[in-house]
């Protein structure tokens, strides 16, 4: 995986931009299933996903009951829309390959955890924004 330092500014079009994003999302009823060729299968299928959509990964860490994923994304994707692509693509050809996926009722549960990350916090940027008028 190349590396990525979290502060790179993204230059496309007429935006720069740097928007981080970390997501936490679960299998159907916390199962232990992300383990051995499944979570192999799953980390291709993510970098597929983010390499198609031209989506940073910054850390990615496949535990047996969750996934934890760090990606510097585009400004005109949405959370929402990026762990949607995700976990469709991902669900669709692990049930596929893996029938023993079909036991559960879907793969993921519909919650997710998700939080932005940067290089400054928002204190920062908050002084910076108050000291505007002075």
């Amino acid at each position: 995986m190349p590396s990525f330092i979290p502060d790179e500014y993204r230059h496309e079009g007429n935006a720069v931009s740097l928007l981080n994003y970390h997501f936490v999302f679960i299998p159907k009823r916390r199962k232990k299933v992300l383990i051995g060729a499944i979570a192999q299968r799953l980390q291709e299928l993510i970098c597929e996903v983010c390499n198609e959509n031209r989506w940073k990964i910054i850390a990615m860490e496949i535990m047996p009951d969750h996934v934890h994923l760090f990606l510097d994304v585009r400004p005109t994707d949405d959370p929402a829309s990026v762990i949607r692509k995700i976990r469709s693509r991902a669900s669709h050809h692990l049930r596929k390959e893996f029938p023993e996926l079909l036991k559960l009722p879907t793969l993921w549960t519909p919650s997710y955890f998700v939080s932005t990350a940067g290089s400054i916090s928002t204190e920062t940027v908050k002084n910076y924004i108050a000291q505007q008028r002075s």
